[in-house]
């Protein structure tokens, strides 16, 4: 592993020649689906290129001899939660929203358990995973340029990610809430190992993720990024970082557009504020009058504007009402208490199993390997996701499936080495 914790290029791709062609294909995908060249290329935009590389890694998953069924507790929790929307979907307010979306969750459904079985030992781990940092550090490269370019301005639609579910600015910040949990513990498990243009890129990718995320113009996810570093500096305090974090709350402030500045001063009151807290109020209400299955898959909508029609402001009088701009009150109102009930399953579970590796790693003398720091980062970057998911809505986009993926192959991988069942 050594030399693919010093990034050795030569050592990575022989390292990838050598996996099975079903690990091959997974990467593809993912490197498809984050990178999306086929929308900055239109010439490659001739094939579903993401969908035809999951079908192929799918079926080309039994061919691979190293692959054994992964058992984990995630696993009976994302059964249930698939389970619980078949039935909202069969007792749905309006049927035929359910099975058009259908597909915004079982495609998450599968590619869990493709990655969670193909991606099954340390180095196919670490591969994969520099996949995700790579691609997700081209958005936040991107991102802090677009920032400090304009002079580290406001604009209302903030900063724009490639066609796909980066697109959206809110979601971008997201994103960068993952990538800056994960590359920020990496980098203290991997600098030793770096040097030159190397170190500086992991260095960066936290740095380009929080400038990103204050240049997208994004109140819930820089509020998630302010806990995230809370959580990072006060874990030692010592002099030396106190004045660390002064300084970067003083440069923040600084550098903060006054129109930016204005938005949180003014939230509760302005149009968008006043309009979510009625999503969250009404969606509230739902879950009470629908408490087992809740209103319907992806229902929210079309049944609030049919029944809360006074309760829509601006345009969205005429445009209808949207998903409700929180992760909890979505999945609440639409699926009800019993899939509210797994989904928090689902994130305690990961959690849960992410701190149990660092202590099986703790109880083996190996705190300082990357996995140990692998697995901070990912409950560090998942907490960012929870707290903007508070303001968004993001249940069935990739930060949390991905998320949870990753968290199981890390605890598999480890049970592995260390003969843990």
């Amino acid at each position: 592993m050594n030399s693919l914790l010093a990034y050795k290029i030569k050592s990575i791709l022989s390292e990838f020649k050598n996996q099975h062609i079903s690990f091959f294909m997974i990467c593809c995908y993912i490197f498809f689906e984050y990178v999306r060249p086929q929308s900055i290329i239109p010439a490659l935009d001739i094939l579903p290129w993401a969908q035809t590389f999951l079908l192929l890694s799918a079926i080309t998953l039994v061919l691979d001899k190293d692959i054994k069924r992964v058992k984990h507790p995630l696993n009976k929790w994302m059964i249930a939660f698939f389970l619980v929307i078949i039935a909202s979907t069969l007792f749905a307010y309006n049927r035929q929203i359910s099975i058009d979306h259908l597909a915004d969750f079982y495609t998450w459904f599968i590619i869990y358990f493709l990655i969670i079985h193909i991606v099954n030992n340390e180095k196919r781990l670490f591969i994969f995973l520099l996949i995700i940092i790579v691609a997700s550090a081209k958005l936040s490269f991107f991102g802090a340029k677009t920032w400090a370019l304009r002079g580290f301005g406001f604009t209302s639609w903030g900063i724009m990610g490639p066609p796909g579910y980066f697109q959206n600015s809110g979601e971008l910040a997201i994103q960068m809430l993952v990538l800056f949990g994960i590359s920020y513990f990496l980098f203290q498990a991997q600098k030793e190992h770096l040097k030159g243009i190397k170190y500086w890129f992991l260095l960066l990718c936290p740095i380009t993720a929080a400038m990103t995320i204050m240049g997208a113009s994004s109140r819930g996810s820089q509020i998630a990024l302010a806990i995230l570093l809370l959580i990072v500096f006060w874990e030692k305090i010592t002099i030396k970082r106190t004045i660390g974090i002064g300084l970067l709350v003083f440069i923040g402030y600084s550098l903060m557009p006054d129109e930016q500045i204005a938005r949180f001063t003014t939230a509760g009151d302005d149009d968008t504020s006043v309009q979510r807290l009625l999503y969250w109020e009404n969606g509230m209400e739902m879950i009470q009058e629908h408490p087992i299955l809740g209103v319907g898959f992806f229902n929210f909508p079309n049944y609030y504007t049919d029944f809360y029609p006074n309760d829509l402001i601006g345009m969205r009088i005429k445009r209808g009402a949207e998903l409700p701009h929180n992760i909890f009150i979505q999945v609440g109102s639409e699926l009800g208490t019993l899939g509210l009930i797994a989904y928090c399953l689902l994130i305690i579970g990961c959690i849960r199993s992410n701190r149990k590796v660092k202590a099986t790693l703790k109880l083996n003398n190996k705190e300082n390997n990357w996995l140990s720091l692998l697995s901070q980062g990912l409950n560090l970057g998942f907490l960012g996701f929870l707290v903007a998911g508070q303001f968004v809505s993001v249940v069935y986009y990739p930060f949390m499936w991905i998320t949870l993926a990753l968290s199981v192959c890390l605890s598999n991988i480890v049970n592995k080495q260390h003969n843990l069942k």
